[in-house]
């Protein structure tokens, strides 16, 4: 069988018009700057790179040391590029402003640059999420303003895998595919062709332990799967929950499932608990180019208009026929008020 690199698949989509190419370039930088945390976190304790970083990132939350590092390398490698006009991360309050010194392109990039990383210390996968959006016209100075479009204007949308192999899952619009990193010859290799979400499934994700925050709609639906043979879905259910979205997404783009983390009583006044722009609306793209569904219980997440760079969002995602069900017990319980 013949290996195609990252490089030639891109190169392929270009060709086809799928990808312009300062958008291709872009992708091999966000690429090349995925390896390169890839080798940080293999190295894990061996590179002293484990433990609290004694800083907290603009949520609010501990950031681990792996997070500053994935985050300080995924600026540092695509700020020179001539790709980008600006980006935003998940670490940083404000957008990060291409250097004065540096050329300017016509996208933007947004990315959470170390996802669970509260599992790095106990060596369960983590993951990168990124976005790419188009600058608006005109525009010779980007601000906040700029970046603050709806998912379904993004022109690409990934993630990386960090597990037992490192994994660069992407998508530019033409479905989902998947590339694995082949350490010894440091490219990533395409290993995952139009992945596709089963439509049938017995597996779902949530934390459960917020089982008594929930409201009522996500109570029935997930009752409703513990009940299992017994209940109305007459058969049994598994769940799974590895507290890293990247690693839940991705057994839910392999296997199928739902996942949800929905709005509850301690994150309502936040609006949610994953943020829209790093990690909704990207995971919604890939799921929906996958051929699933995406929605925060009352409708399509890419269809949001964005209010804020760190807006936050309940997110239920993978197998459509599982989502449109969430959605509906979601209209059931507004139209009865509860």
């Amino acid at each position: 069988m013949k290996r195609i690199t990252l490089t030639q698949f891109l190169i392929e989509q270009q060709r086809k018009a799928y990808v312009t190419a300062d958008l291709r370039l872009l992708i091999e930088v966000v690429a090349r700057a995925v390896k390169a945390i890839s080798c940080n976190v293999a190295k894990g304790a061996l590179a002293g790179v484990l433990g609290e970083a004694g800083s907290s990132n603009v949520q609010g939350e501990a950031q681990k040391k792996l997070d500053v590092i994935a985050n300080e390398i995924l600026l540092q490698a695509n700020e020179w590029g001539g790709h980008l006009a600006a980006m935003a991360s998940e670490e940083e309050e404000g957008i990060w402003k291409i250097p004065s010194d540096y050329p300017k392109g016509g996208y933007l990039l947004l990315f959470d640059p170390l996802d669970g990383s509260s599992n790095i210390d106990v060596n369960i996968s983590v993951g990168t999420i990124f976005s790419v959006l188009r600058c608006p016209r005109n525009t010779i100075e980007p601000n906040e303003a700029s970046f603050l479009q709806p998912g379904n204007t993004q022109v690409a949308a990934g993630y990386a895998l960090y597990g037992p192999s490192t994994l660069l899952i992407l998508t530019v619009g033409n479905g989902v595919h998947g590339f694995t990193l082949d350490r010894e010859m440091g490219s990533f290799i395409y290993t995952h062709v139009d992945i596709r979400v089963p439509e049938q499934t017995n597996e779902y994700a949530i934390n459960s332990s917020n089982a008594r925050h929930w409201e009522r709609p996500v109570r029935r639906y997930v009752d409703e799967l513990q009940r299992g043979s017994l209940g109305p879905r007459a058969k049994d259910y598994n769940m799974r929950w590895v507290a890293s979205m990247v690693a839940d997404v991705h057994r839910i783009l392999t296997r199928g499932g739902v996942f949800m983390y929905p709005v509850d009583e301690r994150n309502r006044s936040q609006g949610g608990k994953l943020r829209l722009m790093y990690e909704a609306n990207p995971m919604a793209m890939l799921v929906e180019q996958a051929g699933g569904a995406a929605s925060t219980g009352h409708g399509r997440i890419l269809d949001l208009q964005p209010e804020r760079l760190h807006q936050r969002v309940p997110v239920m995602l993978g197998s459509r026929s599982e989502v449109e069900i969430i959605e509906a017990y979601h209209r059931e319980a507004a139209a009865s008020g509860g």
